[in-house]
């Protein structure tokens, strides 16, 4: 069941993004983070004109957003006290998208299809030590490999002979 949101706008949202899947809004940085089944497809942010959705893209697929008229998410930061345009990896919706889920569904399928590919790329985390944080070595033997066999000491062999 999919977390009901607190802003209407982010609620609609979720209706027009839900032929990706069952979606849930959560707030995040002063706005919106929109997912379906743990994936982040599109956020809601407001950069100057009011909030907007805006869709989760590829490099691979940015042709598209674009050639739709579709404008880049991007802000202002600062580096070495110098302004700086950065941006991420989001388009606005197409405005004709807003309008119905049945118009936003190919939208809200390459969003998802972006997410899916990110979501790939990411390298698996290996798992760490509690005490020396470094990479834990597996305890088991993977199948397949050759158990050695156990060479008892002389003294352990006598001790076997004898009983003890």
């Amino acid at each position: 069941m999919a977390a009901a949101p607190h802003s209407e706008f982010a609620q609609y949202c979720c209706e027009l993004l839900s032929t990706a899947g069952a979606c849930s809004a959560k707030r995040m940085f002063g706005g919106w983070g929109i997912s379906t089944d743990g994936l982040t497809i599109a956020i809601i942010a407001d950069l100057g004109s009011g909030e907007k959705l805006w869709l989760k893209a590829t490099d691979d697929n940015r042709h598209q957003w674009e050639a739709a008229g579709c404008e880049r998410f991007t802000y202002g930061s600062t580096k070495d006290g110098e302004p700086v345009s950065r941006g991420m990896n989001y388009y606005s919706a197409p405005e004709e998208a807003m309008d119905s889920a049945h118009a936003m569904a190919p939208w809200a399928r390459m969003a998802l299809q972006a997410a899916l590919s990110a979501k790939a790329a990411k390298p698996v985390k290996e798992a760490k030590s509690v005490k020396t944080g470094k990479a834990a070595t597996p305890k088991v033997k993977p199948r397949g490999a050759e158990q050695k066999p156990q060479t008892l000491s002389p003294a352990k062999k006598a001790a076997r002979k004898s009983g003890k």
